[in-house]
């Protein structure tokens, strides 16, 4: 049969105590209508139709990406209201209802309730210890006879632990016709989507329920604590992803993806990680504590070295990077590279065997194999208007606090004093420096303080 897709997402969220309409608050880097929208997109539905109120036009900026129907709700009087307006875009046979604030509802129970809502009606409902705040599933002789707000329960009805989710599956056309006759009879004065289960009640439609098999999975976000909360949730399902596939996390619950992860065989984490964007490690990686890593490609056998920070780049094989290391966008080294302590590189390619092992700058630069960058080299990239490029050939040794200025290339073979600042082109193959005659002045004497 074929579906429609409605999402509520129109609330503010005033318990999250922010501008920021709720939805759009951010689990694993990505907002939470985003999860919900893929959620919907893998059952292949004729279309999707997002219901907003609150910001709207934010809402729709920040996920103008994806190819959903934008309802607006003008004013928020209840699920029931909020679904009227999906009304004229109901062309699947079906139309399954969720949430803009519940981010890792299960697929296949998804599909079950679907399956389960051929004939009428289908509830996903869970059983919880403690159902405070949830409207309860009320049964009778023949099954589900109604489904109850907690304001508007008895004492008796309080005591049911099977609540109601929010998300179901009804047929459309019977949808509609209940939609039109729900009221907002109620303590809240709102129009309750629940109302049309005892609607198919009295219309002997069949009523179906699919349990949950997990809290978390059917749990809404209406707090930074419960935010908090789900987002240690979606963590754990991505590292337990990684370990099934062999990677070894010292510790999950100190593990951050806020992206895609894709590791070969023998890859270690150690504790306090981030992965944002695509990041694609090999086999035999090892990446120290407290690194940082965004869009990233680290060959096989490399070692990130702690407190390291890779963005946008692409490390080749047998590298040892760090510690406190940062690579910067546009930076490729090639194999058996030695990226020291505070050594910062950007937009530059690093050639086979070469060491920049301290305390250096290097950007906008293209350096040859074999080559030592002693500690405190600058490559002098910008003059204050254009960047400007160095070029440092094959088997260089550049001394100790030596500054480059760009753009200029240095020959192979080719040795720079410590302590030079170079200018121009050098030879190859032979040395070069750069410095003020040392003077000692006999009798000097420190300035003293007045």
């Amino acid at each position: 049969m074929s579906l429609s897709v409605v999402i509520l997402a129109a609330g503010k969220g005033t318990r999250m105590f922010s501008e920021q309409p709720k939805v759009l608050h951010k689990l694993a880097d990505q907002p939470m209508l985003q999860y919900v929208i893929d959620i919907a997109n893998e059952l292949n539905p004729k279309n999707t139709n997002v219901i907003v109120g609150y910001k709207a036009k934010e809402v729709k900026h920040a996920l103008s990406h994806e190819g959903v129907n934008w309802i607006l709700q003008e004013k928020q009087l209840g699920t029931g209201d909020a679904v009227k307006y999906a009304i004229p875009n109901l062309i699947g046979q079906q139309t399954l209802i969720l949430y803009g604030d519940v981010p890792l509802v299960k697929i296949n129970e998804l599909k079950k309730l679907i399956k389960t809502g051929e004939k009428g009606l289908s509830i996903l409902t869970f059983n919880k210890i403690n159902p405070t705040g949830y409207g309860r599933i009320v049964r009778g002789l023949n099954g589900v006879e109604a489904i109850v707000e907690e304001k508007d329960c008895s004492d008796v009805q309080k005591e049911i632990n099977e609540v109601n989710t929010g998300i179901m599956v009804a047929d459309t056309k019977h949808l509609i016709n209940w939609l039109s006759l729900i009221s907002n009879i109620n303590s809240q004065k709102e129009y309750y989507l629940t109302d049309i289960v005892a609607l198919a009640k009295k219309d002997n439609i069949e009523i179906n329920t699919i349990e949950a098999d997990s809290e978390i999975t059917i749990s809404g976000v209406n707090s930074k604590i419960e935010l908090a909360k789900m987002e240690r949730a979606i963590q754990l399902k991505k590292t337990n992803a990684l370990m099934e596939q062999g990677v070894t996390l010292l510790d999950p619950n100190r593990t951050d993806i806020r992206g895609n992860v894709d590791c070969g065989k023998d890859v270690v984490i150690d504790v306090g990680c981030i992965f944002e964007g695509k990041v694609k490690i090999g086999k035999n990686v090892t990446i120290g504590a407290y690194s940082i890593l965004n869009d990233c490609e680290i060959l096989n056998d490399s070692i990130i070295k702690p407190y390291s920070h890779l963005e946008n780049v692409k490390v080749g094989k047998k590298n040892i990077i760090g510690p406190y290391a940062r690579l910067r966008p546009g930076t490729e080294t090639n194999d058996n590279v030695h990226i020291g302590n505070f050594v910062e590189i950007k937009n530059s390619k690093i050639g086979a065997d070469t060491k920049i092992n301290h305390l250096s700058y290097v950007g906008d630069s293209i350096v040859g194999k074999n080559v030592n960058v002693g500690a405190g080299t600058i490559t002098c990239n910008y003059d204050g208007v254009t960047k400007h490029q160095t070029v440092i050939e094959d088997n260089v040794f550049i001394g100790s606090n030596s500054q480059l200025v760009a753009p200029v290339t240095i020959g192979a073979g080719s040795t720079i004093g410590a302590g030079s600042t170079i200018t121009k082109n050098t030879p190859v193959n032979e040395l070069s420096l750069s410095r003020a005659k040392q003077t000692s002045i006999p009798g000097w004497e420190k300035p003293k303080k007045n």
